[in-house]
C-alpha cells in the first residue's frame, strides 16, 4: 500500500526552513508521521474486502437511505462488518484510530451507495467533488452558529411556486443527498482538532453579532460533533415578519461600529436586544418624523468618494493596502523548461492531406470513424478509402461547382464556415479534409439553433470578420435551421449573408478522371480557423497554419505513443480543441479507428463511452472529468464491462484543479474493472497554444504522477504554500503531465510585464513551440499581447529570443518537472487585490448541503466591476420545488461558507427559475452571457441576496465633522481670499416709477371696489372646461358684486377676525368667496375639496385643515356640502364636528351694509394652508401689507397691466397659485384665463390649445402639468398642429415650484413642443416657499423694457461638482465631466426681495463658493406660522432671525432650502452684474450619511437611469438605513432583476450602500398638487407596511 500511494502522489510542503527544495514526495514523509493526516481513502483498501462483504455494505446503504435503518444502527453495523479489514496503524490513538480507518474506507463503498438513487434527481457535478472539501465546508459552517437572517418579503405572484406548506424541513442528519452518509464519520478526523481553536479574527467579529436561529442542517448534524445534539428544524423561525426583523437589522447595524481594515463583520444576525421588543418607531400623522442630524460614523452610513481636506482638495476612494504580513514568495527564479526534442519518424507524411492519401491508397478497407446513433448502435463505419474520396468529391464541387455571375464563387483561401450537428463526425470530417483539399479554410461552429442563442451574436462577428460567403452543412441539419417565409435560411442576428450548401452525396459531383487536388507538403498558410469565446463573451478565430496542425499531430502521437491502427474513443466536441486534435487530425495522422460518442447518447447513456472501450478493445479514450462522473452514477447496471485494453484514459480539462476528484472517484469504481491507476493522463489545453502539458502513458518510462495540498489563502495572494495547518481552505490539485516534445514552456506574472515567476509563484503558463496557433484572425493588438509574449528575467533581459504564447493557464511547476495549473485566467476574479478561480468559489457553493435547492451543474461565478474593484455573483438554478425559506436558508450557507473558506464575501447570489440560464453549446453555461444578463437587468432572479455591506471594503472613511471655523474668521477669510459674501437683491421698489393706481390703496378688497367703479366691465377671469369652452367669467364688477353677497350673508353671523375655511372646486366663486371674507372682516382660508373617488385619504385632510387653522365656518357649494356629511364621509372622519357648513350656490342678492375696513395693514388678510415635502401642514400668516406687497413686486416683475393676458394652470389653494389666482388679476387689472390642472387628465392638449388659442404671452404652470404634457402629448405634436396649436406667442412660462428646478422635465418639454413653435427660451422656474411665497420668478423680454432689452438675462444653467456638494461646496466644473450635476437658476429675484446665503448651524454669512441656506427678506415674507400646537417658538427664527455676524441688524426669514448664490457674466436691467440664485434642495430632505449631505433627487435620478423598466424612485433613510424605493413599469419577473442594478448605481455614483430596496407598483410613491414626491408620506407607508410591495430585499 506504501508503494502505491507513493508512485500516485506527490506532496507539496515548506518546510520551516526554507531550504532550496520546496518539494519532497510523499514516501519521504511518511516516517514523519504525516502519513496519516494525508491519509485519502484508496482503491487499494477496495481490493482486500471479500465480495460478500461489499455486497452486505451495499444492502446497508440501501436500508439506509430508504429509511429502514437509523444512521447510528448502520454506523455500527458498518463498523464491525469493516473492522476486521483495516490493519491498526501504530503510534496513533485507539480512538481515533476507528475514525482513519472508516475515513480510508469511506470512499471504498461510496460509488455503490450513490446508485441506489435515480441519477436525473440529484447527478452531483463530480468536477467539483472533493470529499476533503465538502468536510471543509461543512466544518467551516458549524463554526457559525446557527443564525436567522432577514427573509426578502415577495408578493405572492412573484413566487415560482406557492407551496410554502408542502414543503418538509430537511433531515437534520443527512448530509449531501447523493453521496449517500458514509462519509459522516470520516468527517469526524477532520472536525475535531478545530472544535477547540476557531480562528481569533472570526471570533472577534462573530461575537459582535448575536445569532439568531436557522433552519439549516447538516452542519450541525450529530456526526459533526461528537456529543453535540442535531438541531431539529422549526416552523416557528419563521414567525418572524419580515418588517420587524429588518427593523432590528437596521438596529443591529446602527450599533455596529467599522473600522475599514478589519475583516468585514457579518450583519446578518439579530441582535437579541432587538429581537425581544420590536417596537415600530412612532410616526405623528401630521408632523411627520422629525428629522435627527446624527454624526457618528455608523458601520451602515455609506460615503462618498471625495474627503474634502481643510484646504478643499479632494481624497478619493479608500485604496486597500496590501496586508504587510500576506505571504511571498521566496523560491528561486525559475528557468524556462523544455519538454524533449520532437523525434524525426522517416515515414511522417509531409502533411495531413497526403496522410490521409496515403492511407487511401496503402488500406482503402480501414476504419477511420465510427459514428454511433442515440441508441448507441453503430450507424456507419467511414473508412479511409470513403474518407479520401468522398472528401474529393466536396473538394472538387466546391471549386468548380458553384459560381456567381460566371465567377467562382470560392478561391483557394477563402473562409468556409462548417456547420455540423454533434451527432454527424462523419460529415464533419468529410467536409473538414474537402476544404483542406480545396485550399480552403474550414471556420467550424456550433449549429444556431434560433436567432438569440447565447453567443451567437458574436459568431455572427467572427464570420463576418473572416469573410465567410459560404457554410457547408448538411441536409438534416439545414432543414432544422429556422426559416424566413422565402422557405431560405433566416440570417442570424449579427451575421452576414451566407449561402447555405448541403453536402451530402446527392450535392457533390464526380471528379473527372484527370482532375487531382494538390496535396503539397504543410505550408504556413492558414489550415483552419478555430473559434474560442473570451471571459467577455467576445469570439475570436485562432489561426492554425498547415505546418503547425502537422507538428502538433507529431507532437501528440510522440507524447501519447500513438501507432498505427489503434483504436481510440472520443466524447469530445469533435469541432474543436482535443476532440478535434485526436479525433480527426491526429487519428488521421496515425490510421487510428475513431469511435466517436455524441453529447446527445451521453445524456440517454452516461456508460456508453465505456461500453465502446471494452466493446472495441480501445486503446485510448479522450473524455472530460463530467464524461467519468456521470459514468459512476450508471454504473451498477454493468457488471461485465473491461477497461483492460486501455493504456490511455486523456482527461482532456484535467486543467480544472478540480478534475482530481472525479479521477479519483472514477478509479475507485473502475479499477475493479480492469482500469490501471497509471493510465490516466490529465492534460490540459489552450485554444491558442493547443496541447501545453499532458500526462505520459505509464510505458514511456516517466516519473510518478504528483498531488499538491496547496493553501487556498496562499494561491490568493500567489504565492505556493502546502497546506499543514487549516484543514478547511485546501486545494488539491494533480499534475498534468510534462510539457509537450519539442515545446519550451515558462510561467511569468499575471499583470504588468511578463516577468519570470520564482518556482513557488503561480503565475501564467507561456508555451514557445512549432505546433500552436499562429494568431487571432484579424486582431493584430490581441495577437501581439498574447502570441507574441517575451518573457523577461528580474534583471530585464528576455529569457529568449522566440515568442511564447500566454495560454491563460494558471500554474507553476512541480517536482520531476510536472506541470501544475491551478485555474483559469478565464476564470480569474481580482478582488481587493486577492485572487478567487470562479471554479474554487463553485466547489465550494456546491459542497454546501443539503441540496435539494439548486441544480448542480447549473451554478455561474463571475465578477463585476462596481466602485473600483472586482465584486463576485453567484448565479444558480433553482429546482422548481424548493420553498422560499429552504432556498433562503441555502443562500445563506452558501455565503458563509465562501467567506470562511475563501476569506472573501460575496457580493450577489441570485436564484433563477429551472432552465432558464443561456446554454453553452454542449451543455453548461454560458457564463459571459449570464454576466451580461446581470448587468442588463435581464436575468430574472427568483431569488436575490445581495450583500454590499459585507464585501465593499474600500468605502471612503466617513467625513469627520470640523469644528466649525468661528462666522467672524470666515468672513475674514473670505476677503483675504478675495470671495464675495453670497448676498443679492431685487430691484429696489422705491425708486420704481410706474403709474401703479394700485398703490395708493392698502388693501386688495378696497382695489376691488375701485375696479368696480372706475372699469365695471373689465374682464378679469376666464375659467376653462375640459373641452376647452368658457365656464365662467367674471368681470370687475360682477365679482365686487358677488363678493357683497357672500359678505351680506356672513355679516351678523360672524365676528370680525373669524376665520372662514373656503371649500370650493377651482373656479370664479372661490375667488368671489374669498373677497366676501375680506369685505366681511373675515379671514379666508382656502381648501382643496376632497376627492369623490378617494374620500378615505383626501377628507382627512380637508378635516385637518379645517381644525388647525380653527375655522369657525366651511363656505362650499351643494355638491360639496352633500360630500362633507355623506354616509361615506362618516367611514373617513367624524362629521358631526364639522363647524358649520355654508352652501353659497343661492345667495340672495343682498348688499352689504358697509365693508370691513381694517384698523393697520400688518393684520391678518388670509391664511395659507400647505402640505410641504416632508409631509408637515403648516400654514403661514399673510398680513395685509404683505398681500400688497406681494401682488406689487409680482405685477413689476411680469410687467402685468390690464391689457395683457396671462393663462394660469395652477391649483389655487396656496402659495404662488392661490397667489396668482385670487390676488394679481384684482391688483393689476389683466384678465386671467384659468384653467383647472385637473381638466388636464381628460384633455391633456386643454392648457397649451388655451395658450395658442388667446395667443397668452405670459403662462404659469406646475412640474405635474408640464409632465403630463410631456408624457400625453409627445407623440401628438403633429396632430396639434393640424388643429392649429401654435406657441409661437409665448414669451415666457414659468413653472410654479418649491424645489430645485427639473432641468431634465423642462428640457424635454422644450424640445417636444419646439415643433409647435415654442421658443427654446420661453421656459423658466420660480421659486417660493413657506416664509414667502414669490423669491424668484424669471419674466422674458417683454414690453417696453424688452424694446430697451433691459428686462434681464436668460436663466443660466451651471455643472457642479456633486462630491464637493455633499461637503456644503461649491465647485464648478465642466459639462459631461465624471459626478457633474447640472444646476439651473431658480429665476430672478423679485423686487424688493433681498436673499442671503448662511451657515445652517453657525447662522453666519457665506461665500460665493458654499452651500447654505437661503434666507429671505422682504415685504412679503409672511409673518409666522399659524399652527394649532403652539410651537411657534420653535419656528420663530424662521420668520426672524438674524445673521451672528456682518450685517446683524436686517430681519431674515429662513426658507429651509439650500442653495448658493453665482455672480454670472450677464447684467441686470440696472445695468449691473446679475446675481444668480440656485436651489438645491430642501434642507429637511437632506440625508445625512457617513457625515455627508445627500440630497434625494440626485440618488433618485441615478436609479431612474439604471433600468428601464423602473418608471420613479425615491429614497428615505430609516435608522441608518439608505432605503430605495422603485416603481416597475414593467412585468412583475423583472422586479428581482432591479435589486442588484440599484445597488450598483447608488455604490458607483453616490458611494453609498443601499440597506433596502423595495420594488413597488407605479403610482404608489405619493405626490402633491404641485408634482412634488412626498418622502415622508412614503417613509411613513413604509414602515406601517401599507405599500403592498412586489419585492423587499434587505441587503446584507
Amino acid at each position: 500500500m506504501a508503494t502505491r500511494i507513493q508512485s500516485r502522489f506527490v506532496a507539496l510542503s515548506s518546510s520551516p526552513q526554507r531550504t532550496a527544495s520546496y518539494w519532497t514526495t510523499m514516501a519521504e514523509r511518511t516516517s514523519a508521521g504525516l502519513l496519516s493526516m494525508m491519509l485519502e481513502p484508496t482503491p487499494a483498501v477496495a481490493m482486500t474486502l471479500p465480495a460478500e462483504v461489499r455486497e452486505k455494505l451495499a444492502e446497508l446503504e440501501l436500508e439506509l437511505s430508504e429509511g429502514d435503518i437509523t444512521q447510528k444502527g448502520y454506523e455500527k453495523k458498518r463498523s464491525k462488518l469493516l473492522a476486521p479489514y483495516i490493519p491498526q496503524i501504530q503510534g496513533v490513538d485507539p480512538s481515533l484510530q476507528i475514525d482513519n480507518r472508516i475515513q480510508a474506507s469511506s470512499q471504498v463503498v461510496l460509488p455503490v451507495s450513490k446508485h441506489n438513487k435515480s441519477r436525473a434527481g440529484n447527478a452531483r457535478d463530480e468536477r467539483f467533488r472533493s470529499d476533503l472539501h465538502t468536510e471543509a465546508v461543512q466544518a467551516a459552517l458549524a463554526k457559525y452558529k446557527e443564525r436567522k437572517m432577514p427573509m426578502p418579503s415577495k408578493r405572492r405572484s412573484v413566487l415560482v411556486q406557492s407551496s410554502v406548506e408542502a414543503c418538509t424541513p430537511p433531515d437534520t442528519s443527512s448530509a449531501s443527498e447523493d453521496e449517500g452518509s458514509l462519509r459522516r464519520q470520516g468527517r469526524l478526523a477532520t472536525s475535531t482538532p478545530y472544535q477547540g481553536h476557531s480562528h481569533a479574527a472570526v471570533e472577534h467579529w462573530f461575537n459582535r453579532v448575536i445569532q439568531g436561529s436557522s433552519t439549516s442542517s447538516s452542519a450541525s448534524s450529530t456526526s459533526s460533533h461528537p456529543g453535540g445534539r442535531s438541531v431539529t428544524n422549526s416552523a416557528a423561525h419563521a414567525a418572524l415578519n419580515a418588517n420587524a426583523t429588518a427593523t432590528a437589522l437596521a438596529d443591529l447595524m446602527a450599533h455596529t461600529q467599522l473600522d475599514n481594515h478589519s475583516a468585514p463583520p457579518d450583519v446578518t444576525g439579530l441582535s437579541e436586544r432587538s429581537s425581544i421588543h420590536l417596537e415600530r418607531p412612532q410616526v405623528g400623522s401630521v408632523r411627520g418624523v422629525s428629522r435627527s442630524y446624527n454624526h457618528h460614523a455608523s458601520m451602515m452610513e455609506t460615503a462618498d468618494g471625495c474627503e474634502w481636506g481643510g484646504d478643499g482638495s479632494l481624497t478619493l476612494i479608500d485604496v486597500q493596502q496590501p496586508d504587510p504580513n500576506q505571504p511571498r514568495p521566496e523560491g528561486q527564479q525559475m528557468s524556462p523548461l523544455e519538454g524533449e526534442p520532437l523525434g524525426v519518424a522517416t515515414n511522417w507524411p509531409p502533411s495531413l492531406p497526403a496522410a490521409l492519401q496515403r492511407w487511401a491508397t496503402t488500406h482503402p478497407k480501414n476504419p477511420c470513424l465510427t459514428a454511433l446513433d442515440n441508441a448507441g448502435k453503430p450507424v456507419y463505419t467511414l473508412t479511409y478509402g470513403k474518407l479520401w474520396t468522398r472528401s474529393q468529391k466536396l473538394a472538387y464541387t466546391l471549386l468548380n461547382k458553384l459560381s456567381s455571375r460566371n465567377e467562382p464563387l470560392l478561391m483557394p483561401g477563402d473562409r468556409v464556415a462548417l456547420v455540423f450537428p454533434n451527432n454527424d463526425p462523419m460529415m464533419f470530417m468529410v467536409a473538414f479534409y474537402g476544404c483542406l483539399l480545396a485550399e480552403l479554410v474550414p471556420v467550424p461552429i456550433e449549429v444556431p439553433l434560433t436567432r438569440k442563442d447565447a453567443g451567437s451574436q458574436q459568431i455572427g462577428f467572427l464570420l463576418g470578420s473572416c469573410g465567410v460567403t459560404l457554410a457547408l452543412t448538411t441536409d438534416a441539419c439545414q432543414k432544422g435551421l429556422p426559416k424566413a417565409q422565402t422557405g431560405e435560411v433566416v440570417t442570424f442576428k449579427g451575421w452576414p449573408r451566407l449561402l447555405w450548401f448541403v453536402t451530402d452525396g446527392k450535392h457533390v459531383v464526380k471528379p473527372p478522371k484527370d482532375w487531382h487536388p494538390p496535396v503539397r507538403e504543410a505550408s504556413n498558410d492558414i489550415a483552419y480557423i478555430e473559434y474560442k469565446t473570451s471571459k467577455e463573451g467576445s469570439t475570436m478565430g485562432i489561426t492554425v497554419s498547415h505546418s503547425t496542425m502537422l507538428a502538433h499531430c507529431q507532437a501528440l502521437t510522440q507524447a501519447c505513443g500513438y501507432t498505427e491502427g489503434e483504436t481510440i474513443t472520443n466524447v469530445l466536441d469533435f469541432k474543436r480543441e482535443a476532440g478535434l486534435w485526436h479525433g480527426v487530425l491526429t487519428s488521421v495522422m496515425n490510421r487510428m479507428h475513431v469511435i466517436s460518442i455524441p453529447y446527445s447518447l451521453m445524456k440517454v447513456n452516461p456508460l456508453s463511452w465505456i461500453q465502446k472501450v471494452h466493446m472495441y478493445k480501445a486503446r485510448v479514450a479522450v473524455v472530460k472529468s463530467r464524461d467519468m462522473h456521470w459514468s459512476l452514477l450508471a454504473q451498477r447496471d454493468q457488471r461485465d464491462i473491461s477497461l483492460s485494453s486501455l493504456r490511455m484514459l486523456i482527461v482532456a480539462d484535467g486543467a480544472n484543479p478540480w478534475s482530481i476528484s472525479s479521477c479519483d472517484a472514477f478509479l475507485n469504481v473502475f479499477q475493479a474493472r480492469g482500469l490501471r491507476p497509471e493510465v490516466i493522463c490529465p492534460c490540459a489545453c489552450s485554444s491558442e497554444a493547443m496541447t501545453v502539458a499532458i500526462r505520459r502513458p505509464p510505458e514511456m518510462g516517466v516519473p510518478p504522477p504528483g498531488k499538491a495540498v496547496l493553501s487556498m489563502s496562499g494561491l490568493s495572494h500567489g504565492v505556493i504554500r502546502v497546506d499543514t495547518e487549516e484543514k478547511l481552505s485546501v486545494l488539491t490539485v494533480q499534475d498534468v503531465g510534462q510539457v509537450m516534445p519539442g515545446a519550451v514552456v515558462c510561467v511569468v506574472r499575471v499583470e504588468g510585464t511578463p516577468f519570470l515567476c520564482q518556482t513557488d509563484e503561480v503565475g501564467e503558463i507561456c508555451v514557445s513551440s512549432g505546433s500552436s496557433g499562429l494568431a487571432y484572425y484579424g486582431l493584430p493588438g490581441m495577437t501581439k499581447n498574447i502570441f507574441e509574449t517575451i518573457p523577461v528575467k528580474p534583471s530585464g533581459v528576455s529569457v529568449s529570443d522566440r515568442p511564447f504564447i500566454r495560454t491563460s493557464l494558471l500554474g507553476f511547476v512541480g517536482p520531476d518537472n510536472l506541470v501544475f495549473v491551478v485555474g483559469k485566467i478565464d476564470g480569474l476574479m481580482v478582488v481587493s487585490g486577492r485572487r478567487h478561480n470562479a471554479d474554487d468559489v463553485v466547489a465550494t457553493a456546491l459542497a454546501v448541503e443539503p441540496m435539494k435547492f439548486v441544480y448542480r451543474g447549473r451554478i455561474a461565478v463571475f465578477s463585476v466591476s462596481v466602485l473600483h474593484d472586482e465584486r463576485i455573483v453567484v448565479v444558480a438554478e433553482q429546482r422548481p420545488d424548493a420553498s422560499e425559506e429552504d432556498s433562503f436558508q441555502w443562500m445563506s450557507r452558501v455565503l458563509q461558507a465562501i467567506d470562511s473558506i475563501h476569506q472573501v464575501g460575496v457580493y450577489c447570489l441570485a436564484l433563477v427559475p429551472a432552465n432558464t440560464l443561456p446554454k453553452a453549446p454542449l451543455g453548461g453555461i454560458h457564463i459571459s452571457e449570464t454576466k451580461q444578463r446581470f448587468l442588463e437587468g435581464a436575468l430574472h432572479p427568483c431569488n436575490v441576496l445581495m450583500c454590499p455591506h459585507t464585501c465593499v471594503t474600500n468605502l471612503p472613511k466617513p467625513r469627520q465633522k470640523q469644528p466649525e471655523v468661528g462666522p467672524a474668521s470666515m468672513i475674514v477669510g473670505n476677503l483675504v481670499a478675495g470671495k464675495r459674501i453670497a448676498q443679492a437683491c431685487g430691484r429696489d421698489l422705491g425708486q420704481l416709477e410706474d403709474n401703479d393706481q394700485a398703490r395708493k390703496f392698502l388693501y386688495i378688497q378696497d382695489v376691488l371696489q375701485w375696479r368696480a367703479q372706475a372699469t365695471p366691465d373689465h374682464p378679469l377671469f376666464l375659467v376653462l372646461n375640459s373641452k376647452g369652452t368658457v365656464a365662467s367669467t367674471a368681470s370687475c364688477l360682477q365679482l365686487h358684486k358677488r363678493a357683497e353677497r357672500v359678505a351680506a350673508a356672513l355679516i351678523g353671523r360672524l365676528n370680525t377676525g373669524d376665520h372662514v375655511a373656503l371649500v370650493y372646486p377651482p373656479g370664479i366663486d372661490l375667488i368671489a368667496t374669498f373677497y366676501g371674507c375680506l369685505y366681511a372682516g373675515c379671514v379666508p382660508v382656502t381648501v382643496r375639496p376632497p376627492h369623490p373617488q378617494n374620500l378615505a385619504t383626501t377628507l382627512p385632510t380637508v378635516k385637518m385643515i379645517v381644525e388647525v387653522s380653527k375655522s369657525v365656518c366651511i363656505l362650499t357649494t351643494q355638491a360639496i356640502m352633500k360630500l362633507l356629511k355623506s354616509k361615506e364621509a362618516t367611514a373617513a372622519v367624524d362629521i358631526k364636528s364639522w363647524p358649520t357648513v355654508m352652501d353659497t350656490d343661492d345667495l340672495p342678492r343682498k348688499k352689504c351694509p358697509q365693508t370691513y375696513k381694517p384698523p393697520t395693514p400688518e393684520m391678518l388678510a388670509y391664511l395659507d394652508f400647505s402640505v410641504s415635502t416632508t409631509g408637515i401642514l403648516a400654514g403661514v400668516k399673510m398680513s395685509h401689507s404683505a398681500t400688497s406687497a406681494l401682488c406689487r413686486s409680482i405685477k413689476l416683475q411680469c410687467e402685468l397691466y390690464p391689457s395683457r393676458q396671462i393663462a394660469i394652470c395652477l391649483d389655487p389653494y396656496c402659495g404662488l397659485g392661490l397667489a396668482l389666482w385670487c390676488l394679481c388679476s384684482v391688483y393689476s387689472g389683466h384678465q386671467s384665463i384659468l384653467v383647472p390642472p385637473l381638466e388636464l387628465e381628460s384633455n391633456a392638449s386643454l392648457w397649451l390649445s388655451a395658450v395658442s388659442q388667446y395667443k397668452v404671452r405670459v403662462t404659469f404652470c406646475s412640474y405635474s402639468v408640464m409632465e403630463m404634457c410631456t408624457k400625453g402629448l409627445g407623440s401628438q405634436t403633429e396632430a396639434l398642429r393640424l388643429r392649429n396649436v401654435n406657441l409661437s406667442c409665448v414669451r415666457t412660462c414659468m413653472v410654479v415650484a418649491e424645489e430645485r428646478p427639473r432641468i431634465t422635465l423642462t428640457q424635454t418639454f422644450s424640445k417636444i413642443f419646439k415643433d409647435l413653435g415654442l421658443s427654446p427660451r420661453a421656459v423658466s422656474t420660480t421659486f417660493g416657499c413657506r416664509v414667502n411665497i414669490a423669491i424668484c420668478l424669471q419674466p422674458n423680454r417683454l414690453g417696453k423694457l424688452a424694446e430697451q432689452g433691459t428686462s434681464g438675462p436668460d436663466p443660466t444653467t451651471v455643472y457642479v461638482d456633486m462630491r464637493a456638494l455633499r461637503h456644503d461646496r461649491v465647485r464648478l466644473v465642466e459639462r459631461g465631466s465624471p459626478h457633474s450635476l447640472p444646476l439651473m437658476e431658480s429665476g430672478k429675484i423679485l423686487p424688493g426681495v433681498k436673499v442671503v446665503i448662511a451657515n445652517t448651524e453657525t447662522k453666519g454669512p457665506l461665500g460665493d463658493s458654499h452651500l447654505g441656506e437661503i434666507w429671505v427678506s422682504s415685504p412679503h415674507n409672511a409673518t409666522g406660522y399659524y399652527t394649532v400646537y403652539g410651537e411657534e417658538a420653535l419656528h420663530a427664527d424662521h420668520f426672524n432671525t438674524k445673521l451672528s455676524f456682518g450685517d446683524t441688524q436686517t430681519i431674515w426669514a429662513r426658507t429651509g432650502y439650500l442653495g448658493f448664490l453665482r455672480r454670472t457674466d450677464l447684467t441686470d436691467a440696472s445695468g449691473e452684474r446679475h446675481d444668480a440664485l440656485y436651489v438645491v434642495g430642501s434642507l429637511d430632505e437632506t440625508l445625512e450619511l457617513r457625515g455627508m449631505r445627500y440630497h434625494p433627487i440626485d440618488i433618485e435620478t441615478s436609479v431612474i437611469r439604471s433600468h428601464k423598466s423602473i418608471a420613479e424612485c425615491a429614497v428615505f433613510t430609516w435608522t441608518n438605513l439608505l432605503v430605495v424605493v422603485v416603481e416597475l413599469e414593467g412585468s412583475e419577473q423583472e422586479a428581482l432583476d432591479l435589486v442588484a442594478l440599484v445597488t450598483n448605481v447608488v455604490l458607483e455614483e453616490h458611494y453609498l450602500i443601499v440597506g433596502v430596496v423595495v420594488v413597488v407598483d407605479p403610482g404608489v410613491i405619493p405626490i402633491n398638487s404641485r408634482g412634488e414626491k412626498q418622502r415622508m408620506h412614503l417613509r411613513d407607508g413604509f414602515l406601517a407596511d401599507q405599500l403592498d410591495p412586489i419585492y423587499v430585499a434587505y441587503n446584507m
